[in-house]
């Protein structure tokens, strides 16, 4: 595919010609939003409240405009809180203060929830589940309250590092009570595990300093074991079992997942690894990630194959066919390293599609279902247009997320009532929810809305998908600059763990043609999304031949602002995403003309 850039100053515009291609109809689209180090957010400590709400709320309204529909949010990286707990202390990653709390008794997580949820983003929250102290240097800054202080003697040094050591029981039940707190206080939509569960060899400062010694530990509480890395793993084991049947206890509609290293064993030491030559986490971190999805103890694994197609040491090709096969019916979700994009010694990553291309490998294998990237500031900061490329290119329709129906199969009771109503080329339509149910795993989280040109209804039909709504709140879509035509709509209803409903009743609508003066026209279908919009906008059209464009941006009195395009385009699917950070809020207008018609329509944005 041939792709255009054209950079314009006054709006930071960024506009490529694209060839859609039909994604799956289900696909977890999903970002990790760390907070260690101030990371991704908030971007600086001691920001005020208001700075750090506005903050993560653009970051969410980027991804929902990329596509994303689910978040790891890290709450929890060095035993300390993103919320306020009587475990553990504030992270500093707050206030600059381990141990302070925000003004006004902020909620950092508890927003998040709230946005992910106005937003129709699925929240999962992410803990480092043993590293206490990144670096030990700096222990004069931690709260008096944190576990590092009280229980000095739980801690497993290697360098300047210091983590929980996993071999102590108490150290387990302390790390179920943190989760289980979370559990009950809080809505999200899972648990997730990240990878540093014993020390890497090469963590705890520089030179690398020599490996941790447990020896103390393995005497103290072997549990029968004579060889001390099967120890070592069974602690892990033992901490994932008991984590998964506490969430299935407390909140069974709550998910669990970890992110292990992504190479389990190499061939080389197992026959049943991959054809691999890297780094192990079954003998250098002691995960035996194999193993917990074989036994059932997580829902999916979204293991870290932080590799580009072609590199030789780990090929991504090579490994997502591998952890495919062992699946074992979970789910797989492809952890992906936006962070590399364009900033890697792998030449690889220079490769503008290096992305797309690995979530098209994904799509070819049936227990992947889908991806996870890593991380949410190299989103914003949209490397190669990586960003702009994965929305216009792979994500070009919404995706239910995937089904999980060893925890739940029953779907809800579906919406009825589905009716339209016609204003020019526009449908509204309108539904009855589905009924109440005290069953939170029955309870709808969101409907579903389809439109079909001919009578029959197939919910299969991906083209069809026209729309997932946020939340359960609205009861209402339009769909907006139609051609000519009749059209049949139904609505669905899914459940937490997105079961879906069968269809509502069909609802049809005839577009007439009154104003329509030329076939070019009827196949236009000029639009934006969102719209009201804040930081950015898609702007997308069909075209049925190649044609002369020229798009260009007024402001409400007429004014024209700005010319987006002045070329020959293709016939097809034409998608501009409209930065407007610097856009002053307001109503503005869109025209694009063509030799034969013209269309315009409104702009609305908001600040």
């Amino acid at each position: 595919m041939k792709k255009f850039y054209f950079l314009f100053s006054l709006l930071s515009l960024f506009i490529i010609n694209v060839h859609a291609q039909t994604p799956p109809k289900r696909e977890l689209r999903a970002a990790w939003l760390s907070t260690f180090l101030n990371l991704d957010w908030p971007s600086t400590s001691g920001r005020t409240v208001q700075q750090v709400k506005d903050s993560v709320t653009k970051l969410l309204i980027m991804h929902r405009q990329t596509g994303i529909n689910a978040l790891y949010v890290q709450v929890r990286s060095e035993c300390d809180a993103m919320y306020p707990s009587s475990i553990e202390p504030w992270s500093s990653a707050v206030t600059g203060v381990q141990g302070t709390p925000p003004a006004n008794g902020f909620d950092p997580l508890q927003f998040v929830i709230d946005e992910c949820r106005r937003l129709g983003i699925e929240v999962h929250a992410w803990l480092n589940p043993y590293r206490a102290v990144n670096n030990f240097n700096n222990i004069a800054n931690y709260a008096a309250t944190h576990v590092a202080k009280i229980h000095p003697e739980w801690l497993l040094a290697q360098g300047t590092l210091r983590i929980l050591d996993p071999g102590i029981p108490e150290v387990r039940d302390y790390v179920i009570n943190v989760v289980t707190d979370i559990l009950r206080r809080y809505d999200v939509d899972g648990i997730h595990f990240d990878d540093y569960f014993y020390p890497y060899p090469s963590a705890g400062g520089t030179p690398t300093p020599p490996r941790f010694n447990d020896n103390a530990t393995f005497a103290a509480y072997p549990r029968g074991f004579t060889n001390q890395n099967d120890w070592r793993r069974d602690n892990i084991n033992l901490l994932i079992q008991r984590t998964y049947d506490s969430i299935k206890v407390i909140k069974p509609w709550t998910k669990f997942g970890v992110s292990p290293f992504g190479i389990w064993r190499n061939q080389s030491s197992d026959a049943t690894g991959s054809a691999t030559n890297g780094l192990q986490s079954y003998s250098d971190v002691f995960a035996d990630s194999k193993k917990w999805i074989e036994q059932g103890w997580v829902d999916y694994l979204t293991p870290q194959i932080y590799w580009s197609i072609g590199f030789t040491v780990a090929n991504y090709s090579i490994l997502v066919p591998w952890w495919n096969s062992n699946a074992n019916n979970r789910h797989i979700y492809a952890g992906q390293a936006a962070y590399k994009v364009n900033a890697d010694a792998d030449a690889n990553w220079n490769n503008p599609s290096q992305i797309n291309n690995q979530v098209r490998l994904n799509r070819t294998y049936n227990q992947v279902y889908g991806s996870c990237f890593f991380r949410t500031r190299n989103f914003a900061l949209n490397p190669l247009f990586f960003r702009d490329s994965l929305m216009q290119y792979v994500y070009t329709k919404p995706a239910l997320l995937p089904a999980m129906p060893w925890r739940d199969n029953i779907a809800p009771q579906p919406a009825s009532n589905l009716t339209v109503s016609i204003t020019g080329n526009s449908v509204q339509l309108n539904w009855s929810k589905s009924p109440a149910t005290t069953n939170e795993s029955d309870k709808v989280r969101q409907y579903v809305i389809y439109r079909f040109n001919t009578s029959t209804i197939n919910l299969n039909d991906v083209n069809a998908l026209q729309y997932i709504t946020p939340n359960d709140a609205t009861a209402t879509y339009t769909d907006a600059d139609l051609a000519p035509g009749t059209y049949y709509y139904v609505v669905t209803a899914l459940d937490r763990f997105h079961n879906e409903s069968v269809a509502s009743n069909t609802a049809d609508a005839t577009i007439i043609a009154t104003s329509v003066l030329s076939p070019e026209l009827t196949a236009l279908n000029l639009k934006n999304y969102p719209n009201p919009f804040s930081s950015s906008t898609v702007i997308s059209y069909e075209l049925v031949k190649p044609m002369q464009v020229t798009i260009t941006l007024h402001d409400v009195n007429g004014k024209e602002l700005k010319r987006l395009v002045a070329e020959k385009q293709p016939a097809g699917k034409q998608i501009i995403t409209l930065d407007a950070a610097q856009l002053p809020a307001g109503i503005y207008y869109i025209t694009l003309k063509t030799n034969t018609f013209s269309r315009t329509i409104k702009l609305s944005a908001v600040k």
